[in-house]
């Protein structure tokens, strides 16, 4: 089954949290290559963060989309590697790339939340 085709028998709030992981995952992996630019101690501090939350949002919207029993679980901690990423990324508050980074993993965690507590 085509992705675009799993897309079309999930609920609409299922396929939000989908889109907002792979926005998540998206904005991470171009986040980690302009920490990569920046060099230095605190940016691989940050740099964890966004490798964690970059694998965990790509990992939860591929399980919902296959229907795994263990979304909900994974959907839990996916938004707390989200959390922990926002946070990282508002050490830096006067980079418009962390902030971006930060809003879009904030979505998806609160997104992940919902998911977390609903009936895959």
């Amino acid at each position: 089954m085509t992705q675009a085709g799993s897309m079309t028998a999930m609920s609409k709030e299922m396929q939000d949290c989908v889109a907002a992981c792979m926005s998540c995952h998206s904005v991470c992996e171009e986040t980690m290559s302009s920490c990569m630019q920046m060099g230095g101690q605190p940016q691989m501090q940050i740099m964890r963060a966004l490798i964690d939350c970059s694998e965990m949002t790509r990992m939860c919207a591929d399980m919902m989309m296959r229907r795994s029993p263990m979304s909900p679980e994974m959907c839990a901690m996916c938004a707390k590697a989200c959390d922990m990423c926002a946070e990282a990324c508002m050490s830096m508050p006067d980079d418009q790339q962390m902030m971006r980074c930060a809003e879009a993993c904030r979505r998806s965690a609160e997104m992940c939340r919902a998911m977390a507590g609903a009936t895959m």
